[in-house]
């Protein structure tokens, strides 16, 4: 059979198009269902991704903010940051400013919900067009999260985190919340962080309500690209790019087009704006006081943003630093050019505070605080460790006599001080020595009250002193330790403060960033020397810097202190010192400095004497409290006037009547009713000087001579209010004849041959030198309470007055007015 073709009909043609159309409009809304199921979930991701994150990091939220310090008048003086950064509400932000911000940033910010997806499509149209990811499309919520939680890097994954976090912000904040928030956070060059830091950097304005319009508009071009369009450092782009910020800001109606041509064109000059390393010294010894005393450490005094009140006096304390920076003040540099060091520091001893404190020259942030380092004080040490003691004692005051001279301690096997200039001054008073800086007589002084009572009195005023320092070295500042400046300094502050020491501190309060006190200094005031002391202590320390060894810190105004040096072992360089002192006062301030290298060997060591650190005193002191009223220093209450010795008597005569076997003395009486005479013998048996008695008269008899004896007498008049007494007067020398003795009337002298005794050592001595009297004038150099021990017995004054004649019936003094 022959094949039959059954060729296709149309029908089941028409049937299979049919079927794959409906097929393909199934496939596409089975597409469509998991697009959207794919999209609903991908937005369930973000929406929980970024919920997540900012649970997690809600914390970063809170910008770390700077510390402000403001010195004792209420200045802002520094910053402590990690960044410059100061938080600002949003309600203290003026409208202007946030709308250049919206205007330039994100101008449809109030409409979004922290995604504008016009501008993200802009923005992938340029990125795509430049192949490369250039154009950031970014709202503030966006710039925001990224700012707190992301990098900066453009990845897609970070693109994905920045909305899901802006998406989640938008829910969780107020538009006002994230503005602040942005604003608060945002870089904006030359270390300012935030707005308010801005705004201080490049307008040092605080207050941003007076900022004007060209000052917003060049605030609000910065975060683009900060260091391009900063006005500092490229002032014409920062111009450029303010026109456009302006123009923006006038095509969105937030200014007129008379306020963007005004301010378009004003120049921009920069604030003169302090240093962090200015003060460098005072700030970190705050962050120190605020760790150690308040518990406050260092990283939240960075990132909390306190507002700390010191005792800073910034102009003092510039006057500091400008002085340290001039070379002129300080020795030319070792060999080697290291650059001798210096520390200096000034309190308020009326309250503690530590009004400056520079710790070297060039010091920087975080090194060697001088102020705090120990050294060996010298001769600045002899009115806390010797002088000061004595005078609390009550058996001393400035007109006492002291001996400056040679001997050695210890049973002839000990200690043998020296003079500086190896020279003796024998008898000399406590003013003369202090103001000569006489080392012997120091070292004497210490001796007679002993060296536990000026260790103790050290101790007192806050030395702190070695097991090993209980010897007489310490008379001269010879310590196993040393002192620092700081504790000199506040040693002193108690001669300045009529016996009164003030605790030192850097911090008077301390504030968080709400405005709260969270810490508080609390006065601590020690009486811990009579208001006597301390006003004598001034007086023999006005002397130093009035005449004597102190005198290139003299001011215009009243002012006291003590220099100190310590000398050198090394063969060949004995002259010169390793260290050098000053350390003084004014009514207002004590100050304390140093100066020396930080390890002295033969190639470092100090060439320029004490008379340095006194320039350096006056330099900054006059220049401080230049302006200042001038106030003298106040005599404490119930403390009475120091009176000069009375004057010294030189006529002393004795005569000898053998009927009554009695010595009569007689001189010229002082024309001062408040004198008593003490009259003192010495005989061939007791050289030492005894006081035989007391009289309110130019005249005395002593029956109490025996045969064959020589007496020597003095007469010291002494003050009865004051208990103050004068030079000894010249010597009376009479021999007394043996019993049936003949005398020769021609020439009476008992001794054989007739010959005048010989003057006694003491009368060939000079009287001391004229010291201060508290009102500013000299005195006679008259001395204190006289004791019987020919090592505390004044010294004579020589005499030019003839002895009285002998009566016929009388044996005369030879050697009279010797």
């Amino acid at each position: 059979m022959a094949a039959t073709n059954h060729p296709k009909t149309p029908q089941k043609k028409g049937r299979k198009k049919k079927f794959q159309v409906k097929k393909l409009l199934l496939g596409a809304v089975i597409a469509a269902i998991l697009a959207v199921i794919c999209g609903m979930g991908m937005y369930i991701l973000i929406m929980l991704n970024g919920a997540k994150i900012l649970s997690e990091n809600i914390g970063k939220m809170d910008a770390p903010e700077s510390t402000h310090i403001y010195d004792v008048n209420g200045v802002e003086v520094s910053k402590l940051y990690r960044e410059n950064r100061e938080s600002v509400s949003i309600k203290d932000i003026p409208q202007k400013l946030k709308d250049a911000f919206i205007a330039t940033e994100d101008r449809r910010f109030e409409s979004h919900a922290g995604v504008d997806l016009y501008s993200m499509g802009r923005a992938l149209y340029t990125d795509i067009l430049h192949r490369s990811a250039v154009e950031g499309g970014s709202t503030i919520t966006q710039q925001l999260a990224k700012n707190v939680f992301l990098s900066s890097q453009k990845t897609a994954f970070r693109k994905v985190s920045e909305v899901s976090i802006a998406i989640e912000l938008e829910r969780q904040f107020t538009k006002d919340q994230i503005l602040e928030m942005y604003l608060n956070r945002i870089y904006f060059g030359s270390r300012a962080y935030g707005i308010k830091a801005a705004s201080m950097v490049y307008f040092n304005q605080p207050d941003l309500n007076k900022l004007e319009v060209w000052q917003i508009a060049t605030l609000a071009a910065l975060p683009k690209a900060p260091s391009t369009y900063s006005p500092i450092e490229n002032p014409a782009n920062s111009k450029e790019r303010r026109a456009v910020v302006l123009k923006l800001m006038a095509d969105q109606g937030y200014i007129t087009e008379a306020e963007r041509a005004a301010a378009v064109d004003i120049p921009y000059v920069a604030p003169v704006n302090k240093t962090n390393e200015q003060y460098a010294t005072f700030m970190d010894y705050v962050v120190k006081e605020a760790e150690s005393v308040y518990n406050i450490t260092e990283e939240e005094l960075l990132t909390k943003g306190y507002k700390i009140k010191t005792t800073m006096d910034s102009k003092t304390q510039l006057i500091m630093e400008q002085t340290y920076a001039n070379p002129n003040f300080f020795q030319k540099d070792a060999a080697d050019g290291e650059k001798i060091q210096s520390a200096m520091v000034i309190l308020n001893h009326q309250d503690g505070g530590i009004v400056g404190m520079i710790g070297g020259r060039d010091y920087k942030k975080k090194t060697l605080n001088r102020v705090f380092s120990v050294r060996q004080p010298g001769s600045a040490f002899k009115p806390i460790a010797v002088y000061g003691p004595a005078l609390e004692s009550g058996n001393y005051n400035p007109y006492s006599k002291m001996q400056d001279v040679s001997k050695t301690y210890g049973n002839g096997k000990g200690y043998t001080p020296n003079n500086y200039d190896n020279t003796e001054h024998g008898e000399v008073t406590m003013f003369e020595a202090v103001k000569r800086s006489y080392n012997l007589s120091a070292v004497w002084l210490l001796d007679q009250i002993g060296v536990r009572t000026g260790v103790k009195f050290a101790e007192k005023l806050g030395i702190k002193m070695d097991p090993k320092d209980n010897n007489l070295a310490i008379a001269l500042g010879g310590l196993t330790q040393g002192a620092s400046p700081m504790s000199m300094a506040s040693a002193y502050s108690a001669f300045a403060n009529q016996g009164t020491q003030n605790k030192s501190h850097a911090i008077n309060q301390i504030e968080d960033s709400k405005g709260t006190i969270v810490a508080a200094f609390k006065q601590e005031k020690k009486d811990l020397i009579s208001p006597k002391t301390a006003y004598y202590m001034t007086l023999l320390l006005q002397g130093v810097v009035d005449g004597g060894t102190g005198v290139r810190a003299k001011l215009d105004r009243p002012a006291a202190g003590k220099t100190g040096s310590t000398g050198l072992d090394f063969k060949g360089l004995e002259k010169y010192d390793s260290n050098v002192w000053f350390v003084g006062y004014t009514p207002e301030w004590t100050a304390a400095v140093w100066e020396g290298f930080d390890n002295t060997d033969i190639k470092h060591y100090v060439t320029v004497g004490s008379g340095s650190t006194a320039a350096i005193f006056k330099e900054v002191m006059s220049k401080a409290l230049a302006g200042k009223p001038v106030k003298p220093f106040v005599k404490p209450n119930g403390v009475a006037d120091l009176t000069e010795p009375p004057k010294s008597i030189s006529d002393l005569a004795a005569v000898y009547a053998p009927m009554t076997k009695t010595v009569s003395l007689t001189w010229t009486p002082l024309q001062d009713s408040k004198v008593i005479y003490q009259v003192f013998r010495s005989d061939s048996k007791q050289n030492q000087a005894q006081m035989i008695t007391q009289s309110p008269t130019a005249e005395v008899f002593d029956t109490t001579v025996s045969p064959g004896e020589t007496y020597s007498y003095y007469v010291v008049p002494m003050n009865t209010d004051t208990s103050i007494a004068g030079d000894k007067s010249n010597i009376a020398q009479i021999a007394i004849p043996a019993d049936g003795a003949v005398l020769n009337p021609l020439n009476p002298s008992p001794l054989p041959g007739g010959a005048s005794p010989s003057p006694s050592p003491d009368g060939n001595k000079p009287s001391p030198s004229p010291s201060p009297s508290p009102n500013g004038g000299t005195g006679n150099g008259g001395g204190g309470k006289p004791s019987a021990s020919p090592s505390s017995s004044p010294s004579p004054s020589p005499s030019t007055k003839p002895s009285p004649s002998p009566s016929p019936s009388a044996t005369p003094a030879t050697g009279a007015g010797t």
